[in-house]
This record gives structure tokens, C-alpha cells and sequence, in this order.
């Protein structure tokens, strides 16, 4: 990378909190509180008042305080400090909690304010950064999905299940997008590695084999913010959270209505559409909010896309089309001879054959990059106050997703024809069948996967507050169900009978240039697929927070509490049309069984310096220790722990640290051990060793059924910067570390180096196995012996399964900046997040050779950052965004090529009509500009397989400049 510059992310004080909550509220005292950053001022009332005091970063932000001088009570000083802003403080049991003014002031008593990353409510997580997208943020983006919204940020990594690379990309989980969902990637250390929640709870996992929390299936316009902890944090959630945390938090609290319609168009006919509706109503002791989403998208063809081809060489590279093509080549007696074009194959003569030639297919012709879907989706909360102190809550949420994708060809085989086809013509004169490379897309229409993916599931609970203290117990369930249907395939079955019929009016012709066959053969012949898949999980926990005792500093605070967690997965029969004369069920045998989980935690913040007992170089100092035991039904128990640290020398100046054990369950694709996952076979490998050359071994593949869960350390190292001189900017960097062991990993695709590179093979190789071990893998029925091996010539065998094999070391830095000021009569708003990797180290074994993949194909670049600045005035704003993606080198061929940095803007237009303001009262138009000059990817030879792209679907959109036009409205 050039200009190498390090960067890292800050994460505002999600909640700022007072020492104590004993203060006597009615007291009224002296204050002499200039106006300032409103962050900060609340910060110095709640270190001057002991009063507990409790807010969102993300409304601060940017805010400025009004000045509180003389004698307040400390209701008053608040209110008065807040004068202007657009929020208000609402008393919750002995809190002030800070909301925006259209926020309902009742049937909210009771509420926990929790940030993601911690279980203390009124408090950020100690030592670790938060990143907050609030709904403004959102609005601001131009995104019509969350997926776009939260795939944009730098620490995110798009490799994996997502829509754009549906089992074409070089993630081991992209085949499993069987529904071309969206995933969550952070620091590319795999979606597993990531833990999704809604509103706090996991929510049922999507893909073939619930792979990843499928972020497409939650509708835009229900989300009031997101938020995201890039640190290790198992201590507190369990599995999965090893790179970090995302929970997307509904909007609980709306109330009047607001409608909205959206409309997008790119190049190529390429569309979305979007029409939302949002209802929010409150009384005396409780609220309701329901809101309703419709998206659709078209489909992006890749025929409007250039850079969508198997012939690289106008890039410079290879031409990587293959032989199956219309018209076909003919394969006879280990020659080829492409079938001339311009003739309908009734006529076709050997004479008109030259041998050497074939014909060329993209595999590209007739596919999409993008699929087309179609999405609604509800959700709706409640909550009603049962007592004073006792809290009735519950939300859910509704999706169907139906989609459709043309895809690349995945049959294409040799198809024999036979002497007695009426079309056959024999170039070498043997009177013998003859192959036919032939593609079947001209005939059938493009290959094609379609389908529908649902997710439904709520939550409901009670809460409790005891003043200090508080009480929730709640019980969560969900299910996603996914079916599709791989269309426009050969029924090989039906396939054979048609080239062998006799009859030129319904034998299939494969020797001519277009389709000339008989329709109603065609569709004998087609054949298709279908699978549905769904996983379950359903949950109930038990939480209690609050204060243990008094330090001069303020409260210790505690959490503890338990979760009971049961997770099912269910793969319904395979009905295969594709081999057959009539379709056939498959039913999944030896399925993993339903999982269950019991889980208890605790956690505890321990103040030792703030504002009332401040010394010099130690203004503020938190501690805290978390800890967090889960026994699995499948593979045992785990404990991991995580401490924290922030210490403020001088105000305005925070460090901070954490250190903490996380780790991942294997899923339920991992352990299956049905006979679709097992395969043993003897095959001779090369062996330097050997005097001859070569080793009969027994290869043993599948899933280990002993397999341990992935664990990782993690560390992370900050600083915050919120200078009281310079209102409105913060600065904030951390430095992270990542050590990833216990992999779950499969060597299998360095088969044919297993004994020439022993030193990174050693784990898996047994050398002179027993006879009764060989004999007892020779007779498994998943044992095939394709060389007639004998047993008694196997020297080693070579344990292949999925296992606990590889180790990860990632370290890098994050940044995120920000300004806000005033500019000629409005407001300006500049900032940048921004990510810079140093290394991920990479070793297939623990005693491998360490390979460092930062900055390659398929793997995470060094640098990204995504910048912005905005201006506002009454209700107009614009708002322009620079996204930058590094450059970096493309290693999978022979010869490692560059590919070059992508930089692209994204632009909005806004005005807001006053609420107020008449007949368009409430209106919001805002015009969206993405990848505002129509940068196209840039050009990178990404094979995979058959699969060939002229440009990286990890790294880059197709999509090209995407121009669309919302409009809302405020009843």
C-alpha cells in the first residue's frame, strides 16, 4: 500500500454516568457550567450533582449545551442545559435518562438503557470502543437495506454469504447462501466469528445449514441504531463473538406515523422500489410501534456489466471460456471439432468438420451478478406497565424473501450421441457414439436458482426495577426457513433417452447453431433441484443489574444472570429431478442433534477515580471484570473471561484497554456426519521419502465428530480525544490483536502435498498404521478404492476431516474522527472511520509455515476508510461520502498481479418541510447518489473453480452509480 498510515476507531461514551445515585434530587445547589460540548457538560453536572445521569452518544453528538449558572435543582440544571437541543430528561426509578423530545414521557418507567457490549445498564462497556450508526446516520447513508448500511463500514469484510457472490467466491460459507442472503463479516475472520443480535437476542440463523444471522431479512425503516463492538466479547454474549458484536436495535418508542417510497434506477435496467409505513401510539402507562416494509430489486444482468465475462484478455489476462457452447465441439476419438455455426444440425456433414478446433462458451451468457428480490417485512413492540415497578414488554418480527438469480451453468458434462440419433454425423468414419460439448442455455434459457427465505420470531418479557436495582426475564424464539429450486437443469436420465430417440421430430439435436429441438422434448428434458432447510432457536434469560455499594468515585455495579439456549437444525428431503426418469426424494439422515446451551454470567465496574475524588493524572479510572460459563450439549463447557480498563488523566483525554478470551461452537455444519460429508479412499501421494516415488496412503474425510469450539484472545488498546477547547471534535484510535487458534479447518485441498511438505502435515499423518486399523477403514461403507489399492501395500494414513487445525494472528488499528461546527449559518459535519490491518497471519497447522494474507485476493485489504462531510440549514442538507478501498495483490495464479485501489462518492440532497408548515408539513425529499461518478471495479482475475470474474465481488459493487429518489412524510 502507498502512504501507509495507521488508523483506528473511536467509540463515544455510549452512556455517561454519575458516581452515585443516592444524591437527593430536590436539593438545589450551585452550578457554574459553561456552554459546551453537550456530552461533556452532562458529564460535568453528573460529577458535580452525584446524580446518575444516562444517555446515548449518538445524541449528543454534536450538540452543544446551554450554560447553567446560578441555583438549580438538578432536574432544572438538566432541563436547562438541554434548553434547544431537541431532547429532554425523563426520570426512570432514580436515573435521568436523556431522550429526544418526540420520545413518550410515560410507560417507559423501568426500561433498561444497555449498550451493546455490556450488561450494566447505564454504562458503556469499560476498555472497549462502540461504533453507533443512529437512525440519522442510516437516513443519511442513502441505503435502502441494513445489509448496505452495515456492509459499508471499513471494519466489515465482504467475503462470505452475501448476494453478490452466491457460492462463487473464494469463503468456504458462500456455497451455504442457498438464499441469497446478506452475512456480516468483521475483521474477514469469518461470519461465524461475528455475533448478530436483535434487539439484544440472537436471532435464527439463515443459510443451508444456519451458517450466518441473515441480515437481509430485517426491514430498514424498524431499526433506531445500530451498534457495533469490533472486540472480543464472549464474556458476556458466548459464542461467536470473537471479531466483535453487531446489534441492531429496533425503534421502540416512535409514536404518530410517518409513510415513505423509494425509487432507484442504475444502468441496465437495473431498479429498486420501496414503500414503507411506520405507526407509533402511547397512553398513560405504555406504547405500541408496528412498522411494515416493501423492497423490491430487480435484477442486474451481467450482460450490462463488461467486466462480467470468462475472457479476460481484454484486461490483459487469459481467456477462460470453456468448450461448453452453442454451437457445441464434438469429441470423437480423443480429437475436437467445433460444429459450424450458421446451420440447424439436420444437415451437418463430416466433411464440414476440422479437426483441432473447438467451440468457446461464456458461462457468463444469460446470468445475473445481482439477483432479483422481493422482500416484506414487519415488526412491531409493545410495552405496558403491569405496576408501578413491574414491566410488560414483547416485540416481533415477520419476513418473506423471495428471490430470484439466473446463474452460470454448474452441469455442463460431455453428453454422448448416439448412432442412432438422427442427427449424428461421424468425423472419423468409426461408426462409433460420439461426445458433444454442448451448452444448454439457448435451449432451456439461463440456469437459474429461485426461492423464498422466512424469518419470524419474537420476544416477550418482564422487567423489574427496584429503584437501584433491576430485574428482566424474557424468552426469545425464532425460526428462518429457506426452500429454493435450481431450475433449467439436464435430467441426464431423460437427456439419454431423447439423444437415442429414432424420430428427427423429437430427438434432442445437439449438432446445430441455436435450438432446434422439438419444445416439447426440451422440456422432458429439463430437469431441477430443490432443497429447504430452517433453523430454530429459542431462548430464555435472567438478568439483575445494579449498584453493590459506594466508593467515593461512585457505585459498583453488577450484572449477573443466566441464559438457557436450544438451537435446532432441520434439512427437509432433496427432490431431485436431475438423474432420474421421474423426480426423487432424498431424505437427511444423521443429522446433528438439536443443541442446547446453559450459560451463566456475571459482570462488575469498579470506579476508583472521577469527579468527586479526582487527583492530579487520574481525573478517571474504571475497572471491570466480566466472566461467562456455557455448557454445550454437544461438545462440553467453556469459560471465558474479559477484563477493562479507562483511565481519563485530565478531562477530554481517555485511555482505555481490554483483554478478554472469546470464542466459536462449531455449528451444525461442522458436525454433520451424514454420508453426503463422509468419504475414505486409498490413493498413492508423491513422497520424496519413498524409494519410489510415491505412498499408498487411506484418506480419511468428513467432519471430526470430536471437534472443540475455535478460541481466541483478544486485545485492544485506546485512546479518546473530546478537547473541551475545540467543541464538536473527537478523535479516537485503537489498537487491536487477535490470536485465533483451534481453527476449524480442512486441509483437504492440499491433497497431493500432504507427504512432500511433512513439517506443515505432521498432526494429520499417521506413518505405519496397524492392519487392524487399515482393515477397519478398508471395510467403513464410505471406503472407495478407485487405483486397487491393497491393504497391505498402505504406509500412513492421512486424517483430512474438518478438525481443529489452523491458527489466525491479526493486528491492525482503527479510527474514527469527527467535527461539527458552525458554517455560515448552518451546520457542518465533517468525519472518518477507517481500518489499517498490519498482518493476518495465517497457518494451516500449528506447526506450519505462517503465510501473512492481508492485502490479497480474498482476504481483507490493509486499508479502508470511509469519510464524509455534510452541511445543514433548517431543513436542507447535503451530504457527500468517500469510500476507499486499498489496493492489493491478486496471488491465486502463477504470476501475482496487482489490482488497484477503488475509490467512490456517494451524494445526498435533502430538505425537510417543517412539521408544521401546511399541506406538505412533515415532508422529507432526499435525493441519493451512490458511486456518484460511476466508478467501475477495478479489474482482478478472480477464479474459483469454473467461476470467473473480471472484478472482485469481495471488494467491489457492480451495481455502478445508483441513483434514487425517497420521499417521507410525518403525520
Amino acid at each position: 500500500m502507498n502512504n501507509r498510515i495507521g488508523f483506528g476507531l473511536l467509540a463515544g461514551a455510549a452512556c455517561i454516568v454519575a458516581p452515585s445515585v443516592h444524591a437527593q434530587q430536590a436539593d438545589a445547589r450551585d452550578y457554574d457550567i459553561a456552554s459546551q460540548d453537550l456530552g461533556t457538560a452532562i458529564n460535568r453536572l453528573a460529577a458535580a450533582s452525584g446524580q446518575q445521569i444516562v444517555v446515548a452518544d449518538n445524541l449528543v453528538q454534536r450538540r452543544r449545551s446551554q450554560a447553567v449558572r446560578g441555583r438549580f435543582t438538578v432536574e432544572s440544571a438538566l432541563n436547562t442545559m438541554l434548553g434547544g437541543s431537541g431532547l429532554r430528561a425523563v426520570l426512570v426509578g432514580t436515573t435521568y435518562v436523556v431522550r429526544p423530545e418526540d420520545a413518550p414521557a410515560a410507560g417507559e418507567l423501568g426500561e433498561e438503557v444497555v449498550v451493546t457490549g455490556t450488561h450494566i445498564r447505564g454504562r458503556a462497556p469499560v476498555g472497549s470502543a462502540v461504533l453507533t450508526i443512529d437512525r440519522k446516520a442510516i437516513d443519511d447513508s442513502g441505503y435502502a437495506t441494513i445489509a448496505q448500511v452495515v456492509q459499508a463500514i471499513p471494519q466489515n469484510f465482504a467475503g462470505g454469504p452475501n448476494e453478490a457472490g452466491i457460492g462463487g467466491t473464494l469463503s468456504q460459507t458462500a456455497g451455504l447462501n442457498t438464499a441469497a442472503g446478506s452475512s456480516i463479516n468483521l475483521r474477514g475472520l469469518g461470519t461465524g466469528s461475528t455475533l448478530v443480535l436483535l434487539a439484544g437476542d440472537r436471532p435464527a440463523l439463515g443459510g443451508a445449514t444456519g451458517a450466518f444471522a441473515d441480515v437481509s431479512m430485517i426491514p430498514n425503516v424498524a431499526i433506531e441504531r445500530i451498534e457495533v463492538v469490533p472486540d472480543g466479547a464472549s464474556a458476556i454474549y458466548g459464542s461467536d463473538a470473537v471479531a466483535g458484536v453487531v446489534n441492531l436495535i429496533p425503534r421502540l418508542t416512535f409514536e404518530g406515523a410517518e409513510t415513505s417510497f423509494r425509487i432507484g434506477t442504475a444502468d441496465g435496467g437495473f431498479q429498486e422500489y420501496g414503500v414503507s409505513q411506520l405507526l407509533g401510539t402511547r397512553w398513560s402507562s405504555g406504547r405500541i410501534m408496528f412498522a411494515y416494509e416493501f423492497y423490491q430489486r430487480d435484477r442486474l444482468a451481467a450482460a450490462d456489466r463488461y467486466f462480467a465475462t470468462d475472457n479476460l484478455t481484454v484486461f490483459g489476462g487469459a481467456d477462460r471460456r470453456g468448450n461448453y457452447s452453442n454451437p457445441g465441439t464434438i469429441v470423437a476419438g480423443g480429437q475436437t471439432f467445433a460444429i459450424p455455426r450458421g446451420q440447424n444440425g439436420s444437415g451437418l456433414t463430416a466433411s464440414m468438420l476440422t479437426a483441432g478446433t473447438v467451440n468457446k462458451g461464456d458461462s457468463w451468457l444469460g446470468a445475473d451478478l445481482l439477483p432479483m428480490q422481493r422482500r416484506h417485512s414487519a415488526f412491531t413492540s409493545l410495552s405496558q406497565d403491569i405496576t408501578r415497578n413491574l414491566r410488560f414488554y414483547a416485540h416481533g418480527l415477520f419476513t418473506v424473501r423471495s428471490f430470484d438469480r439466473h446463474t452460470r451453468p454448474s452441469g455442463d458434462a460431455t453428453r454422448t450421441v448416439p448412432i442412432t440419433n438422427p442427427f449424428y454425423v461421424d468425423p472419423l468414419g468409426t461408426h462409433l457414439p460420439i461426445g458433444v460439448q454442448y451448452s444448454f442455455v439457448r435451449d432451456f434459457g439461463a440456469e437459474g436458482a429461485r426461492g423464498k427465505a422466512s424469518a419470524y420470531g419474537g420476544t416477550a418479557g418482564l422487567a423489574l426495577d427496584l429503584g437501584a436495582w433491576a430485574i428482566d426475564a424474557h424468552g426469545t424464539w425464532g425460526r428462518q426457513y429457506e426452500r429454493n429450486t435450481i431450475y433449467n437443469r439436464v435430467n441426464t436420465a431423460r437427456l439419454a433417452t431423447a439423444l437415442a430417440d429414432t424420430n428427427p421430430a423429437t430427438a434432442y439435436n445437439l449438432l446445430g447453431d441455436g435450438s432446434f429441438t422439438n419444445p416439447a422434448t426440451i422440456d422432458k428434458v429439463r430437469g431441477s433441484l430443490t432443497n429447504s432447510n430452517s433453523g430454530i432457536v429459542w431462548s430464555t434469560s435472567l438478568r439483575a443489574n445494579g449498584p453493590l455499594f459506594a466508593l467515593p468515585a461512585g457505585n459498583v455495579s453488577l450484572a449477573v444472570g443466566g441464559e438457557y439456549r436450544r438451537e435446532i437444525y432441520r434439512l427437509g428431503p432433496t427432490i431431485s429431478d436431475l438423474s432420474t426418469a421421474v423426480p426423487t426424494e432424498i431424505a437427511a439422515t444423521a443429522l446433528p442433534a438439536p443443541r442446547t446451551v446453559r450459560a451463566a454470567y456475571a459482570e462488575l465496574v469498579v470506579p476508583v477515580f472521577g469527579e468527586p475524588n479526582a487527583i492530579p493524572v487520574f481525573h478517571r479510572l474504571d475497572l471491570s471484570a466480566a466472566l461467562r460459563t456455557e455448557r454445550y450439549s454437544d461438545f462440553g463447557s467453556t469459560t471465558n473471561p474479559k477484563f477493562g480498563v479507562s483511565w481519563a488523566p485530565v478531562r477530554g483525554l481517555t485511555f482505555r484497554g481490554s483483554y478478554g478470551r472469546s470464542f466459536r461452537a462449531p455449528s451444525f455444519q461442522d458436525l454433520r456426519q451424514d454420508p453426503g460429508s463422509k468419504l475414505i479412499f486409498a490413493y498413492p501421494l508423491s513422497d520424496p521419502a519413498s524409494s519410489s516415488g510415491t505412498t499408498n496412503v487411506v484418506v480419511i474425510r468428513g467432519n471430526d465428530p470430536a471437534l472443540r469450539p475455535e478460541r481466541a484472545t483478544t486485545i485492544a488498546i485506546g485512546m479518546d480525544v473530546t478537547p473541551g477547547g475545540i467543541p464538536g471534535l473527537n478523535a479516537g484510535v485503537t489498537w487491536f490483536d487477535i490470536d485465533y487458534r483451534d481453527r476449524i479447518a480442512t486441509p483437504a485441498a492440499q491433497l497431493l502435498t500432504f507427504l512432500t511438505n511433512r513439517a506443515t502435515f505432521a498432526p494429520i499423518i499417521e506413518d505405519s498404521p496397524s492392519v487392524a486399523r487399515v482393515a477397519e477403514l478398508y471395510a467403513d461403507p464410505f471406503f472407495i478404492n478407485p487405483f486397487g489399492i491393497a491393504q497391505s501395500s498402505v504406509n500412513a494414513l492421512v486424517d483430512a476431516r474438518l478438525q481443529n487445525l489452523a491458527v489466525v494472528r491479526q493486528s491492525g488499528v482503527d479510527l474514527d474522527l469527527g467535527y461539527a461546527f458552525d458554517l455560515g449559518g448552518g451546520r457542518a459535519d465533517i468525519g472518518m472511520t477507517g481500518t489499517y490491518l498490519f498482518h493476518i497471519r495465517q497457518a494451516l497447522t500449528a506447526t506450519g509455515p505462517v503465510t501473512d494474507v492481508v492485502d490479497t485476493l480474498g482476504n481483507p485489504v490493509d486499508l479502508k476508510l470511509r469519510g464524509h462531510a455534510g452541511w445543514s440549514s433548517g431543513g436542507f442538507g447535503a451530504i457527500m461520502t468517500a469510500n476507499y478501498v486499498d489496493d492489493y495483490t491478486n496471488r491465486t495464479g502463477t504470476t501475482p498481479q496487482a489490482v488497484s485501489s477503488w475509490t467512490t462518492f456517494d451524494f445526498q440532497l435533502s430538505y425537510a418541510v417543517p412539521d408544521k408548515a401546511g399541506l406538505f408539513g412533515g415532508v422529507r425529499l432526499a435525493l441519493n447518489v451512490s458511486n456518484l461518478f460511476d466508478r467501475d471495479p477495478p479489474y482482478a482475475a478472480y477464479v474459483v473453480g469454473t467461476s470467473t470474474y473480471a472484478y472482485d465481488p469481495e471488494n467491489a459493487s457492480p451495481a455502478g452509480r445508483v441513483i434514487s429518489l425517497q420521499v417521507s412524510r410525518k403525520w
